[in-house]
């Protein structure tokens, strides 16, 4: 039995499964209105569907997990594809929990775009599986990974919540400094979410034109006596190059839009072979975003906010806060134990130190004590609603800098998680 081809089809099978589940939750949600039913009725049955179709595409999506792991003989969450996988299907394991708890589909309404948002930019990365590399043969590989990416899913569903709180309070209608300003904010937000779905487009399009560029860039280094060495690295980009990297020399690459050749080179202080195409990867985020999100507003002529604004009213806020904070609450000491203390035992186990200042954890420092202050100020400040929801929303960005910045932008011990990228 081929165990790598069945995981493969059963993550096909859960991504369009969520993205069902998606559209029936916004049938319950935004179709009240024009339903002939009673509006309970309407929402009930359609949140119904909605929950079967988002509990069938966990399924396989747990599927797709011990199916790959069967193949590859380790437990699937040893780089970037793999992680941000597990993360996709641990948000949703929170998001059912929280479901069954609170019976929202408003949750599903945003927690399932994250979802798929996030497993659509897992599928960026190669997904040939590979043997682990030293520093991951162990069986804290399983239990500190697992639950730090557990305790992020439950970040990520109150990220969704605290998100739809602001969506539902804010004034956008409102012409004061402060009403301005709070729509300035969220829609910046909706903004940067854009851009993720913008990379990711890209990504695909060019993957499916098949196109390539690559450069050999020319490193010079010395040791300690002095001496000079001199290294030559192949970099290849997927991506049309806006920018080339440092000190280097452009083998092939294909015209696009007239582009014969990069339009500047990336900067010196960018270290690193692949530092140039990062660049490049962030710049062409930036423009299809852009893009699509100036698409979106010729097409709706309103700010996005705006537009989801009329689709949450009549829902409590009171409520979409206290799911917001019961689920950082849940999540809380679940990475305290994942990505803190499992973390600190398994760097002594493999390189004989509890704590070395590595940007990874450094970054999974901050975020705990982020998310100690948000709880302090939540509990002992008595900072609710706005404050609270806000938290909320930047906190889970931090999470996703710890994730994505650091794997991919930042060398450290940890990047092997993101060799692959």
């Amino acid at each position: 039995m081929n165990w790598l081809d069945i995981s493969s089809s059963a993550f096909i099978a859960a991504f369009f499964l969520y993205c069902f589940a998606f559209l029936f939750y916004v049938i319950a949600v935004a179709g009240r209105k024009w339903s002939n039913r009673k509006p309970e009725e309407h929402v009930r049955k359609w949140s119904r569907v909605g929950f079967v179709f988002s509990t069938i595409g966990l399924a396989a999506h747990l599927v797709f997990f011990f199916t790959r792991w069967a193949g590859a003989g380790h437990i699937p969450t040893s780089n970037m594809y793999e992680f941000m996988t597990f993360l996709g299907m641990s948000i949703m394991i929170a998001f059912t929990i929280i479901y069954l708890i609170y019976r929202s589909p408003l949750l599903g309404m945003f927690a399932l775009p994250l979802t798929i948002v996030i497993v659509a930019y897992a599928a960026v990365f190669p997904q040939k599986v590979q043997p682990l590399v030293p520093a991951l043969q162990s069986n804290w590989l399983k239990v500190h990974v697992t639950t730090a990416a557990l305790g992020e899913a439950f970040f990520a569903v109150g990220f969704a919540a605290g998100l739809m709180y602001l969506l539902r309070v804010i004034d956008f209608k409102g012409t004061d400094k402060a009403a301005r300003r709070a729509q300035r904010w969220i829609e910046f937000t909706l903004y940067v979410i854009i851009v993720i779905v913008g990379f990711i487009g890209a990504v695909f399009l060019f993957r499916g034109m098949d196109y390539q560029a690559s450069f050999t860039q020319t490193t010079i280094s010395y040791d300690k006596t002095g001496a000079e060495s001199i290294t030559e690295d192949k970099v290849e980009y997927t991506l049309p190059p806006i920018v080339k990297p440092y000190n280097s020399e452009t083998t092939s690459i294909e015209p696009f839009l007239g582009m014969k050749s990069p339009l500047f080179e990336a900067p010196s202080w960018m270290n690193g072979a692949n530092a140039g195409r990062k660049l490049n990867t962030v710049i062409w985020s930036v423009i299809a975003g852009t893009l699509l999100y100036g698409l979106l507003r010729l097409v709706f002529r309103k700010p996005l906010g705006a537009v989801i604004h009329p689709t949450l009213e009549g829902i409590d806020p009171e409520d979409l806060d206290e799911i917001s904070y019961r689920s950082i609450a849940i999540g809380f000491p679940v990475f305290t134990l994942g990505a803190l203390i499992f973390a600190m035992i398994w760097a002594e186990q493999a390189w004989g130190r509890f704590w070395g200042w590595d940007p990874k954890e450094v970054w999974a420092l901050i975020t705990w004590l982020y998310y100690s202050a948000y709880l302090h100020l939540r509990l002992s400040r008595g900072w609710q609603g706005h404050r609270s929801s806000w938290l909320a929303v930047i906190g889970f960005i931090v999470v996703m800098f710890t994730l994505i910045g650091v794997n991919l932008i930042i060398a450290g011990l940890h990047s092997y998680a993101g060799v692959d990228g």
